[in-house]
């Protein structure tokens, strides 16, 4: 499949400006990518073009010089734009028999129309034009911020002056709150008509290991259009999709290029925006002085959101149509927001990724503490290493500790808490919670476990589960986990114990949470449910070398992903966001690129129509040929039916199949009614 960039840059009269604005072109700007997630391996890399709105053939002549370009001709050789211009017919912004302005030849002036035709035409006619787009692509390690690229967008009282690549325009490190006293709430920044740079990322968050700020609180945006003067009919606004990165409460940042969204944005014509929160005992502690209440870093994230529906429109994206989504702690971040009254009617979409819940480990993401047990559990051991527990004010004291002492203490605070106000049950009330505008996705990794599990050197699997924190007596005994007869007893060993910690921390308390809501309708009608059976471990992340990375033989040299493996915590990332080249990875078959198309496609999907599914004219459209084989092939994924607990099994080709593990689960104190 082609790269077919389409830039679409509808501007009112000539640009004199070093920096382009929408507000001050008084027209929208579009990029329409036509992105296969090949970056600039692909064939046609260079069909960028940019669309200016009907003018004089003169007139559209001078406007691509002014932008840097111009008129795009069918001798300069680039890859077809077929496809761009069908999804703009697709879309009903022309209809097919339109006529754009491209370069003339000898003969004369000339335009192509919607379905590819070229003709000589009149001088004298107005005509959308086509400009030439040469942004180059950025990656892990480059991006061209230069003046050529920049563009400017005054919202929240800011000039913000970002950059476009070939996918997206990019608006990197905008503040949505400023730097807030420490153990305090954070209150939502308001500029004073300043010019602000979003050419680079705010700084992380503190967190051990990393050279962090406590200044952190910034957000990202990737967007595919601009309205001009921050204002455009409700159709024409992308859906937003409002990450929360993961990392245990303790470490990540939303400037994890893991998560770039230029292809996200640019091949499912959506916004994301991603977020930093404040992290680990900065973000989360709470003390029993009936102040200090925790939770500080979710009422971030909850900060970012309300800075996202006041403003996100000035981007392009719609305020009524935000999917807050997020993976391991993100996904718990989500699931907390459904908790929430705080963030009621403030999103309509949710996709939680890998939550955690149930038992061992995973049990505070989904059910929160108490203040007396935070304190417990985390605050009187900080106090402790710092000094501060006989303190006169002990939340002063731990103010005058340096940021970096307190996240590199051998305790941190990491738990979600019941504070009263942004959450105020010990978890997610599926009975008496009632959200029928919000429509949920969710599901996890195969082995979400096997990357949270230690590998021990036994041959003895009562002596594995206790050592892992898991009851021996009643899983050995059961015989509904049994040992696999490989040659290798320790990794024999290891498959069970990976399984029961997936089965405790994930599979159970999230198959009990879908089938929860749907006994009390708690959610929007169709929810969707899904298991990664195929998975691409992030370098950063790879617990237990080389299990979770698919087996290197002489025909893969970078792995095979149609042997086993584990399919463990995180193994999704690159194919959900469309990144795997991107970030400098090797395609390891050739089935890693249409079935990172196809996860993206039915994300996308959902935020744009909460139906997983894409709309088959819409691929067509685009030339989305192997997402659209996919769904031919395997059928369309159903939603969630009680009476037949089914899921989505994510691998090429996907299918659906029954819950997993139910006996298993009921053993293990996580049966599907737990929450009924």
């Amino acid at each position: 499949m082609a790269l077919n960039v389409f830039a679409v840059l509808l501007a009112v009269g000539q640009l004199g400006l070093c920096v382009p604005a929408p507000n001050d072109l008084g027209s929208d700007l579009t990029i329409l990518v036509n992105n296969d997630l090949l970056g600039p391996q692909s064939p046609s890399a260079d069909s960028g073009i940019i669309l200016l709105t009907s003018r004089s053939g003169a007139s559209a002549a001078a406007d691509c010089a002014t932008l840097g370009e111009q008129l795009w001709a069918p001798e300069l050789k680039t890859a077809s734009i077929q496809p761009n211009l069908n999804y703009l017919t697709y879309e009903n912004q022309y209809r097919a028999t339109q006529q754009y302005w491209i370069a003339s030849n000898s003969r004369g002036p000339r335009a192509i129309d919607g379905e590819g035709h070229v003709t000589g035409v009149s001088p004298h006619l107005h005509l959308p034009a086509l400009c030439t787009n040469s942004a180059p692509f950025s990656n892990i390690s480059y991006q061209d911020t230069s003046t050529r690229w920049q563009v400017t967008v005054h919202s929240n009282y800011e000039y913000l002056t970002g950059f476009r690549d070939s996918l997206s325009f990019r608006f990197l490190g905008i503040r949505y709150a400023p730097q807030p006293q420490r153990f305090t709430h954070s209150i939502p920044y308001t500029g004073s008509n300043n010019q602000a740079s979003a050419t680079s990322y705010g700084s992380e968050c503190v967190q051990a290991g990393v050279d962090g700020s406590e200044d952190c609180l910034f957000l990202n945006i990737f967007t595919p259009y601009l309205p001009a003067h921050g204002g455009a009919p409700a159709q024409d606004l992308k859906p937003v999709m409002f990450w929360i990165h993961g990392g245990a409460f303790t470490s990540g940042t939303g400037n994890d290029p893991t998560m770039d969204g230029a292809n996200i944005v640019s091949r499912g014509d959506v916004v994301l925006v991603t977020i930093n929160y404040r992290l680990t005992t900065l973000g989360f502690l709470a003390l029993d002085d009936g102040v200090t209440k925790g939770n500080y870093g979710f009422a971030d994230q909850i900060n970012a959101l309300n800075w996202v529906r006041k403003n996100i429109q000035d981007f392009g994206g719609d305020p009524n149509r935000i999917t807050v989504f997020g993976q391991s702690a993100g996904a718990g971040s989500v699931r907390a927001m459904l908790a929430s009254s705080k963030t009621k009617g403030m999103f309509k979409g949710a996709i939680p990724q890998s939550n955690l819940g149930g038992g061992g480990y995973g049990t505070t993401y989904s059910q929160y503490l108490t203040i007396d047990e935070e304190v417990s559990q985390a605050a009187n051991p900080i106090l402790a290493a710092t000094n501060c527990s006989t303190a006169h004010s002990q939340v002063d004291c731990l103010r005058a500790v340096p940021a970096n002492t307190l996240a590199n203490l051998a305790t941190v605070a990491r738990y979600l808490v019941v504070d009263g106000t942004y959450l105020t049950s010990d978890g997610l009330d599926f009975k008496h919670t009632n959200l029928p505008d919000v429509h949920v996705l969710s599901g996890f990794m195969r082995d979400d476990g096997a990357a949270i599990t230690s590998i021990i050197d036994t041959d003895n699997l009562t002596t594995s589960l206790n050592d892992d924190g898991f009851p021996a007596a009643p899983i050995v005994s059961s015989g509904l986990f049994p040992l696999p007869d490989g040659q290798n007893e320790t990794l024999n060993v290891f498959n069970v114990t990976a399984r029961v910690a997936t089965d405790t921390i994930f599979r159970c308390i999230d198959q009990a949470s879908v089938y929860a809501s749907l006994t009390f309708n708690t959610f929007a009608p169709n929810t969707y449910f899904y298991e990664f059976n195929r998975s691409y471990q992030t370098p950063g992340f790879d617990p237990n070398p080389p299990l979770c990375d698919a087996p290197v033989s002489a025909s893969h040299p970078y792995g095979d992903p149609s042997q086993e493996y584990y399919k463990c915590h995180s193994g999704e990332l690159y194919f959900v966001f469309g990144n795997v080249l991107r970030m400098g990875l090797h395609l390891r078959d050739g089935n890693d690129i249409p079935f990172s198309q196809f996860a993206l496609d039915s994300w996308a999907s959902f935020a744009r129509s909460w139906n997983p599914n894409p709309d088959p004219g819409l691929l067509k459209a685009r030339g989305y040929l192997n997402t659209l084989n996919e769904l031919e092939t395997a059928g369309p994924w159903l939603p969630v039916n009680k009476n037949s607990l089914q899921l989505r099994e994510l691998e090429w080709p996907s299918k659906s199949i029954p819950f997993r593990d139910v006996e298993q689960c009921k053993l293990l104190g996580w049966p599907l009614d737990y929450f009924v």
